[in-house]
C-alpha cells in the first residue's frame, strides 16, 4: 500500500509503497477514505510522544470502510462503513468496564502506539469495542473530522464542562479543536467567548457560534478583558491549544467555582505550566483533562450531526492529496492553518 513514512523524527516524511496491515484476531483492516491532518500529528513527528516507535505512519483521524477482519470480530462486517476515536480502549480492563475506554492503561492508538490512516489500509484493534458505524447522511471527510479534535472538544464541553444553557464559555485557540468546542457549545445554548491572536480566525469562531471574539494581542489583559465580556468571569472555559500562557489564562479568567477543561496536549518546554493554585482553592475551581472520546458516546453527537443542530462540516477548510499533506504536516506548528484539513485522496 501507498503511505507517509518516516525513518527518525523530525525528518520530512516521504510517501513509500509499504506492506498492507493484517487484522488481529480481535481487530479490522480499514480502506482509508479520508483522514484529517491534525497538530497531534506533528507532535508525534517531532517525538514528543514516547508511544511512537520507529519506522513510523502518522495519521490518527480516518473514516472508511472494513475490507478484512480477524475471526473474533462479531460486530462488524465487510464493507461497513466506520470511524473509530483516536484512543481506543481494550475492553477487558476496569476503566474500560467501567465506560472509560478513552483512558484504558491497554489503549490502542493507530497514528501513535501503531501505524496510522496517513495510508491506503489501516489495521485497527479491539474492533468491536471501538469502531462506530456511520450514518449514511455522514460523509467520509466528514467521519474523519470528528475523530480527534470534534470528539474530543464533544467530550471536553459536554462531559467534561458540563456545560449548561445560558453559562459563559471561554474558549482559547481557534484552531480545530477551539472551532469545534465554539460551534458544540453554542449548540447546547451558551454564549461562547473565542480568544486567538488572528482576526481570521475569530472571524471562524463567529460563524462557528461564537457570541464575543477577543484578539489577545490587541487587549492589555486577556484575563480582564474575558471577565468584561462575561461580567466577572466565565462558567466553562478551555485551553483549546495546549500552551502555558493559554493554559494559565484559561484558569484565571473563571468566576467562583468556574471549571476549566484541557483540552489542548502540554508537550515539550509546555508540559508543566505554573497554574495559579492559590485561585484554584479560593475559588473552588475544578481542573478537568480531557483525551479523546468513548465510541459509545458518538452516539449523541452523531445524533447531533444528522438532526443538523451540529455542522462539523463547516470546519473542514481544503481537501489534500496523501502527497500534498507532507509539507503541511511538517508545518503544523506554525499556527496559521484556518480550520481542518482532510486528506481525501491517498
Amino acid at each position: 500500500m501507498k503511505a507517509m513514512y518516516y525513518e527518525a523524527f523530525g525528518v520530512t516524511p516521504e510517501i513509500r509503497v509499504v506492506p498492507d496491515p493484517e487484522p488481529t484476531e480481535d481487530g479490522v483492516v480499514i480502506k482509508v477514505e479520508a483522514t484529517g491532518l491534525c497538530r497531534s500529528d506533528w507532535h508525534g513527528w517531532m517525538g514528543h510522544d514516547p508511544d511512537i516507535s520507529l519506522p513510523h505512519v502518522p495519521g490518527h483521524e480516518l473514516a472508511g470502510r472494513v475490507v478484512a477482519k480477524g475471526k473474533g470480530v462479531m460486530r462488524y462486517r465487510l464493507g461497513d462503513r466506520v470511524t473509530v476515536p483516536f484512543v481506543s480502549g481494550c475492553g477487558r480492563c476496569a476503566e474500560c468496564h467501567s465506560g472509560n475506554h478513552q483512558v484504558c492503561p491497554d489503549q490502542f492508538q493507530p497514528g501513535f502506539t501503531h501505524w496510522g490512516s496517513f495510508a491506503e489500509y489501516v489495521a485497527i484493534n479491539y474492533a468491536d469495542t471501538n469502531l462506530v458505524p456511520l450514518p449514511d447522511e455522514v460523509d467520509y471527510a466528514t467521519a474523519a473530522s470528528l475523530g480527534c479534535r470534534f470528539a474530543t472538544a464533544f467530550r471536553a464541553v459536554t462531559d467534561q464542562g458540563r456545560v449548561k444553557g445560558g453559562e459563559w464559555v471561554a474558549v482559547h485557540g481557534s484552531g480545530g479543536v477551539g472551532l469545534s468546542a465554539i460551534m458544540i457549545a453554542s449548540a447546547l445554548g451558551a454564549n461562547v467567548v473565542a480568544v486567538d491572536i488572528a482576526d481570521d480566525k475569530l472571524e471562524l469562531a463567529r460563524a462557528s457560534g461564537a457570541t464575543a471574539v477577543i484578539n489577545a494581542e490587541k487587549v492589555h489583559d486577556v484575563v480582564e478583558a474575558v471577565r468584561d465580556v462575561t461580567g466577572g468571569g466565565a462558567h466553562v472555559s478551555l485551553d483549546a491549544l495546549g500552551h502555558t500562557a493559554t493554559c494559565c489564562n484559561s484558569i484565571r479568567n473563571l468566576r467562583r467555582r468556574g471549571r476549566h477543561v484541557q483540552v489542548g496536549l502540554m508537550l515539550g518546554s509546555h508540559s508543566a505550566p505554573a497554574i495559579p493554585m492559590g485561585q484554584v482553592i479560593a475559588h473552588e475551581l475544578e481542573i478537568y483533562g480531557s483525551h479523546g472520546m468513548q465510541a459509545w458516546r458518538y452516539q449523541d453527537m452523531l445524533a447531533m450531526i444528522t438532526s443538523g443542530k451540529l455542522e462539523p462540516q463547516k470546519l473542514i477548510s481544503r481537501h489534500v492529496t496523501l502527497e500534498e499533506a507532507v509539507p503541511l504536516l511538517v508545518t503544523l506548528d506554525k499556527a496559521d492553518q484556518k480550520g481542518i484539513s482532510v486528506i481525501s485522496k491517498i
